[in-house]
């Protein structure tokens, strides 16, 4: 099997810039007239707030007015009526483009994860060998629900807060300009702190993405594989890996929300040095004998830095949530933007009558494009032969069967099946081509009948019944309270000889015809494993398979035995021929019986 080598170890996070912002809504086009509508229902509801303060200009001076002689209150009755109406209508809009962004931002959640797991299954395989698991999770749920949150929650309050930016500094120009360049330069203030902290906190929120990630694969980890954690002592080691990571999140995580949340109270701050100012310029202009300026204006200009220092908070937080959804962006991307397996819906070649001729022809390869493990891989094997592949552990005899399946692609050389190159076949092809059981088993939370049937359709109890009568399990079913209909999982006490067992049905029913058998008994105890081989001769019967065992004791029956060692097929034969000719087989096989 290829080493599993992590890219998450807490090093320094790839830069993310905005970029990936622009990635994200790029991807978003689909839903830009929606988003668009949303945007316009924002901007209407801005408006609405920035009329608002000219009409109680107007109110404050009317009831001024009507302080000297007689109020006149139809006017006073018309503008508050005309505020309520205003004011009505642009929370009416507000609800609607709220409304509108939820539903798309879900919409938007829904389909990247659609297109994360289609990609995740046009990746190739080596992929996975460089990416933890929990990584790729973290990036399908964490990541995403950020992007979400940010959508949902930013998009229209950005765009309501700088209609509301621009529409109020328009309606202060128009109201006083020496009032509005007072409002104006208090809150230049506020824009050169807002420029430091953003520079300064992206680069913790990169970072706290990534410790996320790395902290999801490590509980994924340790979580799976707690009996071994728990067998070895290692609580404290794994312990002490969770508070160092964990630790780096936390620190990653406070250091972007505490900058981050510095920006909000000095927007507040500067909002009341602007109301101050306001006063005092104000004042001293009425002293002055400006007629430009009254008592109903310096009110209008108390809401309109309100209304102004207002969308510059928004601004903050939409800016704050921006570079977390930069960074989610880069990770999600990061998996849609990978390589994928080239295309290969051009594919015609399938082999319809299949005799299970295979051929290694001169095969090269290596996980590492600067390692090359297997060497010029030759055989000729015909169709029905039961083909053994042994040697020591790193050999490379998991790595012919994971090329045989196309797994990964070859370096140099062929495998033809039956005359027809595998490189010619849609790799769907080539997998309808074998039954393939392995020496980890796999089963998913289901039925033991949906574990069974997996992807056929129509298979009766009855072949249920032969099947897994052929491989021992009849009186383990018989004995469970809902038979093939019980609810079984990964997590399920059964035996790994019993989940071996089921792996071992499940292919038979599958019914394929080359098969591949790594290590399949290595799970099992002997009585069940003279059981399972009587079927696996029934199964293997005419057809081509390839046995990958340890136990040579199990593979003496084997038509032909490939053996290996450093990559290369250094003996073949049958059991018979390989101990007369004395030579590595011979030792390996009487390794096994020494102590005996």
């Amino acid at each position: 099997m290829p080493p599993v080598m992590r890219n998450v170890k807490g090093g320094k996070p790839e830069k993310a810039d905005f970029k990936s912002f622009g990635k994200l809504i790029m991807y978003c086009r689909g839903y830009l007239p929606v988003i668009i509508l949303a945007i316009l229902l924002a901007v209407g509801g801005a408006v609405c707030s920035i009329i608002g303060p000219d009409k109680i200009s107007d109110l404050t001076n009317t009831i001024k007015s009507g302080l000297s002689g007689s109020i006149e209150m139809t006017v006073i009755f018309d503008i508050c009526i005309g505020l309520v109406i205003v004011y009505g209508v642009g929370a009416v809009l507000s609800y609607g483009q709220q409304f509108i962004m939820a539903t798309v931002t879900q919409k938007i959640s829904k389909d990247l994860r659609s297109d994360m797991n289609r990609k995740i299954n046009r990746l190739p395989l080596n992929y996975f060998d460089t990416t933890a698991t929990g990584d790729v999770l973290s990036r399908m749920t964490n990541d995403v629900d950020t992007i979400s949150q940010t959508l949902s929650q930013s998009t229209a309050n950005l765009v309501s807060a700088v209609a509301l930016f621009l529409g109020t500094v328009v309606m202060m120009f128009k109201t006083n300009a020496i009032l509005a360049l007072t409002t104006i330069g208090s809150s230049l203030l506020g824009f050169v702190f807002m420029a430091v902290i953003l520079k300064t906190s992206q680069k913790h929120f990169d970072a706290k993405q990534e410790q996320l990630g790395e902290l999801d694969g490590q509980i994924e980890e340790v979580f799976t594989q707690h009996a071994v954690v728990k067998a070895y002592n290692g609580k404290h080691a794994a312990r002490k890996k969770f508070g160092k990571v964990n630790d780096g999140l936390r620190t990653s995580d406070w250091k972007s929300q505490f900058l981050s949340g510095l920006m909000q109270p000095i927007m507040s701050f500067v909002g009341n040095l602007s109301y101050v100012l306001i006063f005092v310029v104000g004042i001293s202009l009425i002293i002055s004998g400006s007629k430009a300026v009254n008592v109903g204006i310096i009110m209008a200009f108390v809401i309109y830095a309100r209304l102004f220092s207002q969308p510059l908070g928004t601004i903050a937080q939409v800016m704050t949530s921006v570079q977390q959804a930069s960074a989610a962006s880069r990770r999600v991307f990061g998996i849609l933007d990978s390589e994928e397996m080239p295309d290969e819906s051009y594919k015609t070649a399938r082999v319809d009558t299949v005799r299970g001729d295979v051929t290694f022809d001169n095969i090269r390869f290596g996980y590492s494009p600067d390692k090359e493990i297997i060497h010029g891989f030759s055989a000729e094997l015909k169709g029905g032969q039961k083909v053994a592949i042994v040697g020591p552990t790193g050999a490379g005899k998991t790595t012919i069967v994971n090329l045989l399946m196309r797994f990964y692609e070859l370096n140099g050389g062929d495998i033809r099946v039956d005359g027809v190159s595998v490189k010619d076949m849609k790799r769907s092809t080539v997998h309808d081509l074998f039954d393939m059981i392995l020496q980890n088993t796999w089963l998913f939370e289901g039925t033991i009948r949906e574990n069974l049937v997996y992807n056929k359709t129509g298979i009766t109890d009855a072949q249920l019944d032969e099947v897994c009568a052929a491989v021992g399990l009849s009186h383990y079913i018989s004995c469970l309270p809902d038979g093939y209909d019980t609810v079984i999982g990964e997590s399920s006490q059964i035996s790994e000889g019993q989940k071996q067992q089921l792996t071992i049905a499940r292919a038979m029913i599958k019914d394929s015809p080359l098969l591949i058998l790594d290590e399949a008994t290595s799970n099992v105890d002997t009585r069940t494993e003279l059981a399972i081989q009587e079927a696996m001769d029934k199964l293997t019967a005419d057809r081509t398979s390839f046995v990958i065992a340890h136990r040579l004791s199990t593979i003496k029956n084997a038509d032909v035995i490939l053996v290996l060692k450093d990559g290369d097929i250094i003996e073949k034969g049958d059991h018979e021929q390989l101990l007369k000719q004395n030579g590595f087989y011979a030792e390996l096989y009487n390794s096994q019986f020494a102590n005996a």
